[in-house]
């Protein structure tokens, strides 16, 4: 625990503090808006295509070497 000399010294630690909530607050909803962003259902079906065209395509490699 900090011991503290003047009331400043209270005052600005209390300010730092409540500028790193801000920040941890702001970063909280940019977390959100990225997952609100790869959920989204055109996203998902983007993703799946992708997944499945790298699929199909080991697929045909593989019986092309058969």
């Amino acid at each position: 625990m900090r011991n503290y000399q003047s009331l400043e010294e209270i005052e600005l630690d209390l300010k730092r503090l409540n500028l790193e909530r801000q920040i941890a607050i702001e970063e909280l909803k940019l977390t959100k808006y990225n997952l609100e962003e790869h959920l989204k259902p055109i996203n998902l079906v983007g993703n799946f295509l992708k997944f499945a065209s790298k699929y199909g395509l080991l697929i045909l490699i593989k019986r092309f070497f058969k």
